[in-house]
């Protein structure tokens, strides 16, 4: 409702600024019925994407990508109708596309930060119920013994179940700890609780399970599953797009200027291209200004590069400390194997001390669950140049994990302003 309330607001206020808007230069539009037909389209649109789930309030950035998702669906149905009468014309819907998704950004942002003061990050209520199991409870939960309050599961005995239900009340979530004997006879008594019921299972946390699946009417266990959702790698995707574009445009220059500088420098090629680890832990084909000389490129990375490394050239030197020799990889950006942001690719000789990444930390392939990036989580803490001992890779490889589990849009373009101030920087060699 929090959410519900802000957004509504929020449509209210863009439309009406629209309107003011216009009317220095145009007629202006009446905005009232305007509202009148977009807030029902958005709150439909915007209901269906989830907008309005619990996760929407508790992360705000995926809030704002389902509403900024949920605008845009409106605004094409606006375009379509609307225009199509002859009641906005293209000017207003230029603006309503850029002030409307703002004010839906800051009522987000508003919301969560609300949500935050009211519920103080308690949004569900978590109830553990302990049988003859320790458990390391959270500091938001409710934990309860089951002998101390006299429940255990027998579904023979109603008024068992019945002194379950009442324990049970109220509750979003119930995990049960208990021995392995015990979990069938649990399982069974919470089938008609009507409460999202979870039996903890400490033989499984090797293989790290993330959900059940059926196939041929057996049962599952999933481990693995991209991170984003379909219309999350469609807003990914089109900041990536829209970014890249305007990018190559503006800087077509600078690439050119210092395509000319490689050539004059050293012979040998502009582009140094290098097969390396991208999404899927899959190879794909890297594009960088060539900054070393031909002879001596290392293709497969198994020899970082050093501070005063004498296979760098005078030109390419300068590239490396300013991470120009980066900006070809724009490229890759647009034809899809790369992102902005995320995890950088490594190639597959790349080694942290004596060992190869793969060695030193088996998560080290769950951080391919994203497209690799230009810049990431990582780069923007200073994690950069040489991983001389496996710690250096341990960092990266731990920041790469955070921001996959905890993606927003919003927080790619914080770690692109954040790039920014670390484009120069002592480890950059």
């Amino acid at each position: 409702m929090i959410l519900l309330v802000a957004d509504v607001l929020a449509i209210t206020a863009a439309l009406a600024l629209t309107a003011s808007i216009s009317s220095y230069w145009l007629r202006g539009f009446d905005w009232r019925p305007v509202a009148l037909a977009t807030i029902p389209i958005y709150i439909a649109a915007a209901t269906n994407l989830r907008a309005y789930a619990i996760d929407a309030l508790q992360y705000p950035g995926k809030g704002i990508s389902r509403a900024a998702i949920a605008a845009l669906f409106t605004l094409l149905v606006i375009l379509l109708v609307g225009y199509s009468l002859g009641g906005i014309r293209r000017s207003e819907l230029a603006i309503g596309l850029i002030v409307i998704p703002a004010a839906l950004t800051l009522a987000r942002l508003a919301g969560g930060a609300i949500g935050d003061r009211v519920f103080e990050n308690r949004y569900l209520t978590e109830l553990i119920i302990v049988d003859g199991e320790e458990v390391d409870a959270p500091p938001h939960a409710v934990v309860i013994d089951a002998r101390d309050v006299g429940i255990e599961p027998n579904l023979r005995d109603p008024v068992m179940l019945l002194r379950l239900a009442e324990v049970l009340e109220g509750a979003d979530r119930v995990v049960i700890a208990c021995r392995p004997e015990a979990q069938y006879d649990w399982a069974m008594s919470l089938k008609g609780a009507n409460v999202r019921a979870e039996i903890l299972k400490r033989e499984l946390e090797m293989m790290g399970p993330i959900g059940v699946g059926r196939i041929s009417g057996g049962s599952t266990m999933v481990v693995a599953s991209g991170p984003l959702g379909r219309p999350d790698q469609i807003v990914k995707r089109g900041f990536d797009l829209t970014f890249t574009v305007a990018a190559l445009f503006i800087l077509a220059p600078v690439l050119a200027v210092i395509a000319c500088a490689i050539k004059l420098d050293s012979e040998g090629p502009v582009l140094f291209r290098q097969a390396r680890v991208g999404w899927g832990n899959a190879l794909f084909t890297v594009f960088k200004f060539r900054t070393m000389r031909i002879e001596v490129c290392d293709a497969d990375g198994t020899v970082s590069a050093s501070q005063d490394d004498d296979r760098v050239t005078r030109v390419g030197n300068f590239l490396r400390r300013t991470s120009l020799d980066e900006l070809p990889q724009l490229f890759n950006v647009l034809l899809g194997s790369m992102s902005l942001v995320g995890p950088r690719p490594h190639a597959l000789g790349s080694l942290a001390g004596q060992d190869l990444f793969w060695d030193v930390d088996e998560r080290y392939w769950h951080r391919h669950a994203l497209k690799p990036g230009i810049t990431g989580l990582a780069q923007v803490r200073g994690f950069r140049g040489a991983t001389r001992e496996p710690a250096d890779l341990t960092r990266r490889l731990q920041a790469d994990l955070e921001y996959i589990s905890g993606w927003t849009i919003g927080r790619d373009v914080q770690i692109l302003m954040r790039t920014a101030l670390v484009v120069v920087h002592p480890n950059a060699y």
